[in-house]
């Protein structure tokens, strides 16, 4: 059964870095807004966002084979293995017309990071990183209005931490490739964006050169 596997994954990795897309890893901590700018950002860039966690909350709803397993590491509080998301990734990517891409609460950590590249032999253009501060993002997670489950004070802490010790070190993996975009997201949310579009502008003035 191998070697199908194998071979189907040549064949995503051949047309996936022939298309070349640009792909911008957005990373924040729960409440740093990142999912209000990754909308403006396809509104006014025309991106295509695509989210990690949408991506395998898709496949559980389809009922595949593969929907079920997932399903069942997530029931069993496993982390999903990086080729999992990556293979959904990938093949977002390759269904797309588009070749611009917001990749949106991935890598979570550094084996995601080191797979993702392995994988689909594609780096970042570079990472758009919402650093925003505990206290702020609990204030904006606790007046939430929609009342997740998970947005208690102590899950909020816990997200926060986790997300602290295992994004940390992919930030400053790029950080040390100077990929690193900075926004402060405590800012409101116009103030960020403007930021965001600055970072942006600077990319596509950058490629016309």
């Amino acid at each position: 059964m191998g070697t199908v596997v194998d071979a189907a994954n040549t064949e995503a990795n051949g047309s996936i870095a022939e298309k070349k897309p640009t792909v911008v890893f957005v990373l924040g901590g729960p409440g740093s807004g990142k999912g209000t700018q990754c909308a403006n950002i396809v509104q006014h860039f025309g991106y295509t966002h695509l989210s990690a966690g949408d991506l395998l909350r898709a496949e559980i709803k389809s009922g595949s084979e593969n929907g079920t397993m997932i399903d069942d590491m997530i029931k069993e509080g496993k982390i999903v293995p990086s080729e999992v998301t990556i293979k959904l990734l990938q093949k977002a990517i390759q269904e797309s017309g588009n070749d611009k891409f917001l990749i949106d609460g991935f890598p979570r950590n550094e084996e995601n990071r080191a797979a993702f590249e392995e994988v689909t032999k594609i780096e970042p253009e570079f990472v758009l990183f919402f650093d925003c501060s505990e206290e702020e993002m609990e204030r904006r997670l606790l007046s939430r209005n929609q009342g997740r489950a998970d947005d208690n004070i102590e899950t909020i802490r816990k997200r926060f931490k986790v997300f602290l010790e295992s994004s940390l070190p992919v930030i400053q993996y790029y950080e040390s490739k100077g990929k690193v975009r900075k926004i402060d997201a405590a800012k409101p949310v116009e103030e960020v964006f403007e930021s965001v579009k600055a970072v942006l502008k600077a990319k596509d003035e950058k490629a016309a050169v």
